[in-house]
């Protein structure tokens, strides 16, 4: 048992490398489009699933490939554009957060119309499918509209334990297969539960001081549902 487990409240680390990120058949074709950057359409990608899907993971893998600058949308404005584009390979996350912000929006239209100008390249994520992302500056819309686009699906039961595996890891928890089996059986098919799920797990068991272990996971879930969450 760690140490972390007992007594201590570290910071958690999210391991964001190649390496980290498991595949399967919910994220295999966005893996693939981010891994053959160089022959993007227009220079640009765009990759979009539900929150905790792997969206920022991806961008990690991508930066590590090719050195690119891993960004927010919200607070581009901010955001001197002519340095973003200097080193000529950008990410830049969650394009549907800055819906109702008409200066971050300004800013991502140059910014994409300068990157791509200079022949760099552009991945974009986001969260939900493009189309429903209500962006108010037109062109702006019409160009993230018209970028390929991949999607990371629904998750199947290997990704989300694999998915627990990682979570529990960067928080420096060990967890045993018979505990993620159980787990499994019981949560919802979200990568937000699994999350939330893991976060209150690691609470739990610190405020305990005591391991992850298939009872304490029972107890929680049992509170949980009869607590009508």
């Amino acid at each position: 048992m760690s140490v972390r487990q007992l007594v201590l409240d570290l910071p958690v680390r999210a391991a964001l490398g190649r390496e980290d990120f498991f595949v399967s058949p919910a994220n295999a074709a966005a893996l693939a489009a981010v891994e053959s950057w160089q022959n993007w359409s227009g220079g640009k990608q765009l990759i979009y699933g539900p929150p905790g899907s792997g969206k920022t993971h991806l961008c990690h893998v991508w930066a590590e490939m090719t050195g690119a600058q891993v960004i927010a949308a919200g607070g581009l404005a901010r955001r001197e554009i002519s340095d973003l584009i200097t080193a000529r390979v950008l990410a830049v996350e969650d394009i549907d957060r800055i819906a109702g912000s008409a200066r971050d929006q300004a800013a991502l239209f140059h910014l994409h119309n300068l990157l791509l100008a200079e022949g760099g390249r552009l991945l974009m994520t986001g969260t939900g499918a493009p189309a429903a992302w209500p962006l108010e500056l037109a062109d702006l819309k019409s160009r993230v509209q018209g970028t390929a686009a991949a999607v990371l699906g629904a998750p199947d039961d290997a990704l989300l334990a694999a998915l627990m595996m990682k979570l529990f890891a960067d928080r420096q928890l060990t967890v045993q297969p018979n505990v993620l089996a159980y787990l499994l059986r019981r949560i919802d098919r979200s990568f937000a539960d699994v999350h939330q799920l893991v976060d209150l797990l690691d609470r739990q068991a610190l405020a305990e001081g005591r391991a992850v272990t298939r009872a304490l996971a029972g107890k929680l879930l049992d509170n949980q549902h009869d607590q009508g969450t």
